[in-house]
């Protein structure tokens, strides 16, 4: 058995290449830095050179596109021509190929990587080489990662591989290539290339996040029963890295398996409850929060968000931005919930929960360094299928703070009101459009969603706090868009608001702050809108 290794990354790759030698008695064939590496460890290993005949040249960007190479690779062992081509030629077989590729991704990951230097971290020979031992996945195993060597060596020890291994082997191969090409697209793509400066070693041309080709890799998680609806298919993919602290790092410690509803809600939670960097609860249902509070301890975040809206809560998405423990989860385990996330579980809270075996409980730790901004940890960008297209953008991470305010009344806001209006602000971004979001003491009061009109999604929110018996005076309203008029205004003023926040923006924002001055509310304006479709 002769293997052909040369790998950029070389984690693990002495001990793997000493494992095939000294255990299996494969013969090794290598190049360039993976040939001394393996020499210095006291591993034989024949250099490509001597089996091309033909030096490496061009510093290093020829060395293994070589018939001797890629016949070995390529020809089928079943096929009597291809083994007689191979002899006539001096041609040996190769069984297995271990390759990673020059590190492209990690190179422009820099932001102020030059042209020329991502342009020679594109690997040619060894995708080439994965291409062409892929295809012969029948005869030849190949490796392209060292999460892979633990398996291949498990393999040889019972003999060979076997064909499902290969098989494997050669699907995760061409999806790296896939991969990695897809990033050289991406990349290029993006350039703003100015050809005055295109012989400049140290010309590093300006990016667009927005590259004129998209192409996007995902790994499937699960499959999933159906989709929204009982008619529809569905799986759940994740990013190839996904961001810290993002639902796809989840750890389920029990429950059903998560439907399509279950993950978009709940990502819609714990999108919401780490924004906050105090101990807070977020309560959704159907996409939209229905409570959401703070607190000083989880039990009393759960506590005020329960109150919101305790009957939109009976089967929601629950999500906490502290560890869960016993007294909360006793609160919790009260009503029907479907998803209960936290950053940890204590042994009393999984107690609580282990008689309630569908409750699907998620382990997602928070982004590093503990609560932070609620960008933190999300995706640069958001992708919406609309057709035969998609829209692409930046994510809505704005984090607006006290000193980005405005206030545009008569009537000055007290530090209490303040801290109200912010709370309420950073609700309203994750409320769907048009959003009406009343709130007060850290706590959500009355959520109005996802109406045509504002002046319902008021009403509605107005409706919700009676329905649970919360009183909606002196409270903080945020409107995730301007109010066109100021019949808007005069709807939550009517409701018991004292002051608003509103982006302003409207030809008529004079109007309406006019209105605020007669209800003797206070107003301040973002300066930044929060539609969510």
């Amino acid at each position: 058995m002769t293997a052909l290794i040369s790998v950029s990354d070389k984690t693990g790759i002495v001990d793997f290449a000493r494992a095939l030698h000294t255990q299996h008695g494969v013969r090794i064939l290598s190049t360039g830095g993976t040939a001394r590496l393996l020499a210095e460890a006291g591993i034989p290993a024949t250099e490509v050179a001597e089996v091309t005949q033909f030096p490496e040249m061009l510093d290093g960007r020829v060395k293994t596109l070589h018939p001797k190479i890629h016949g070995g690779l390529l020809a089928r062992r079943d096929q009597p021509s291809h083994m007689e081509a191979l002899k006539a030629h001096g041609i040996e077989t190769i069984d297995l190929l271990v390759v990673n590729l020059y590190p492209f991704e990690a190179t422009v990951a820099k932001p102020d990587v030059t042209l020329a230097e991502a342009i020679e971290n594109i690997d040619i020979g060894g995708p080439a080489m994965v291409r062409s031992a892929a295809k012969n996945w029948k005869d030849v195993g190949v490796v392209t990662d060292a999460s892979q060597y633990a398996a291949v060596l498990a393999a040889l020890q019972q003999g060979a591989l076997p064909t499902r291994l290969r098989f494997e082997l050669a699907v995760a191969a061409f999806n790296r290539i896939a991969q990695y090409d897809a990033a050289i697209s991406n990349f290029l793509s993006a350039l703003s290339f100015d050809d005055s400066r295109a012989s400049d070693e140290r010309y590093a041309p300006e990016r667009s996040d927005f590259p004129a080709q998209l192409s996007s890799s995902f790994v499937k998680l699960q499959d999933l029963r159906y989709g929204e609806n009982p008619h529809q298919q569905a799986a759940f993919y994740r990013d190839l890295q996904p961001a810290p602290g993002s639902l796809v790092t989840a750890e389920q410690l029990q429950g059903k398996a998560l439907s399509y509803n279950n993950i978009a809600d709940s990502d819609a939670a714990w999108e919401c409850v780490k924004s906050f960097d105090v101990p807070a609860c977020v309560i959704v249902k159907h996409a939209n929060p229905c409570g959401v509070a703070i607190g000083a301890d989880p039990l009393e975040a759960y506590s005020k968000a329960f109150q919101t809206d305790p009957t939109s809560a009976f089967g929601g998405i629950i999500a906490f931005n502290r560890p869960l423990d016993g007294r909360a989860a006793q609160a919790v385990a009260k009503q029907f919930v479907e998803v209960l996330m936290a950053p940890d579980f204590s042994a009393e809270a999984l107690e609580v929960f282990r008689s309630k075996a569908n409750v699907r409980l998620l382990k997602i730790a928070l982004p590093p360094g503990g609560p932070r901004p609620w960008d933190n940890g999300r995706n640069a960008q958001e992708v919406k299928r609309v057709g035969s297209g998609i829209l692409v953008q930046s994510s809505d991470n704005h984090v607006l703070k006290a000193s980005d305010l405005k206030v545009v009344t008569e009537r000055q806001p007290t530090a209490e009101q303040i801290d109200d209006l912010l709370f309420a602000w950073k609700v309203a971004k994750f409320v769907k459009s048009n959003a009406i979001v009343f709130c007060k003491n850290g706590m959500t009061m009355g959520v109005g969603a996802g109406q045509m009109s504002r002046l319902d999604s008021a009403r509605i929110a107005s409706i919700k706090a009676e329905h649970a018996k919360l009183s909606l005076q002196g409270t903080a309203v945020a409107s995730d868009a301007f109010f066109p008029f100021r019949d808007g205004l005069d709807v939550v003023v009517d409701a018991g608001a004292s002051c608003v926040i509103q982006p302003g923006g409207s030809v008529r924002d004079q109007e309406v702050i006019d209105a605020a001055n007669e209800r003797g509310v206070v107003m301040v304006f973002s300066g930044v809108r929060h539609f969510l479709h």
